[in-house]
């Protein structure tokens, strides 16, 4: 098994929306906001090159949406799904599956594209077959007024109509140990119903794709929780049970909206799970 981090964009949000009610003094000690109270986000997606599977998790905003739409987000730096893939020598219509974790517009807008007309929208990964599961899909496409502007239809109902959508198995308990795919799921629901962490394990590491149940190494105390939370008291119970097996297990979790941490270890103290180390992709996967 090959692991390989791919960038598929940079952008910005509302510091204050990222930590809910926890004071600007507090978060911007890790997340420092510019003038006009945004910090930088990336959208860190992870490949897996396991014998002939190729599977791609998340895919961040995608280019199809308007001007107006992405002038919302601050768009930053000139990193691309494209060009990240062609740095380790793939192509998209290589990508033989593609893990949402969740259908929130910054995880799965790459997935559709317009045709070369732009009358069309179709799979930006043809030969893929997309994963969510039954209960987050139907969440999503009869969608609260709460994360109505976050579960856009033309990012989602597309699979679907493609035949190229598949649903992975519900557990009866929080952790899948194995899914369909290469690697265990830990399901939460306090950012959005059924959100899936997948757990990876890689030469004797479990590798922990973080999505939202820890947007970034800032977000590690308890209380800090975004905005964007449905149910942030949930978040706050979800994130207790998975940090202590973290800093019990030593997982390493791998951050995909933290622009400058990309995996981070913890460990106990005194004020709760806190950091440990810092790594570079590099550092664990080369």
């Amino acid at each position: 098994m090959n692991l390989y981090p791919i960038n598929a964009g940079n952008f910005k949000l509302d510091g204050g929306a990222m930590f809910g009610v926890v004071p600007k003094s507090l978060w911007t000690r890790t997340n420092p906001a510019d003038s006009n109270n945004l910090i930088d986000l990336t959208a860190r997606c992870l490949l897996i090159e396991n014998g002939r599977r190729l599977t791609l998790i998340d895919n961040g905003m995608g280019n199809k949406q308007s001007e107006k739409f992405f002038g919302y987000y601050s768009l930053w730096g000139d990193e691309s799904l494209d060009k990240s893939l062609m740095k380790y020598g793939f192509h998209r219509d290589d990508i033989t599956d593609v893990f949402l974790t969740h259908l929130h517009f910054d995880h799965c807008g790459g997935s559709i594209q317009y045709n070369k007309d732009r009358t069309i929208l179709e799979p930006a990964f043809k030969n893929a077959h997309f994963w969510s599961n039954k209960d987050h899909w139907q969440w999503a496409t009869q969608p609260n007024r709460r994360e109505r502007a976050s579960f856009l239809k033309e990012n989602i109902l597309p699979i679907k109509e493609s035949g190229q959508l598949k649903f992975t198995e519900l557990p009866e308990e929080s952790i899948l140990e194995r899914s369909s795919l290469d690697f265990g799921i830990f399901f939460a629901n306090g950012h959005t119903d059924k959100q899936m962490i997948p757990m990876i394990n890689y030469k004797g590491k479990t590798i922990c794709f973080m999505a939202d149940l820890l947007p970034t190494g800032g977000h590690l105390p308890l209380p800090f929780v975004m905005g964007y939370d449905t149910r942030p008291l949930l978040t706050m119970d979800e994130k207790e049970l998975f940090l202590n097996k973290a800093a019990d297990n030593n997982y390493y979790l791998f951050l995909e909206h933290d622009a400058y941490n990309q995996i981070i270890t913890v460990q106990h103290t005194e004020k709760g799970v806190r950091l440990k180390d810092v790594f570079t992709c590099d550092d664990i996967f080369k």
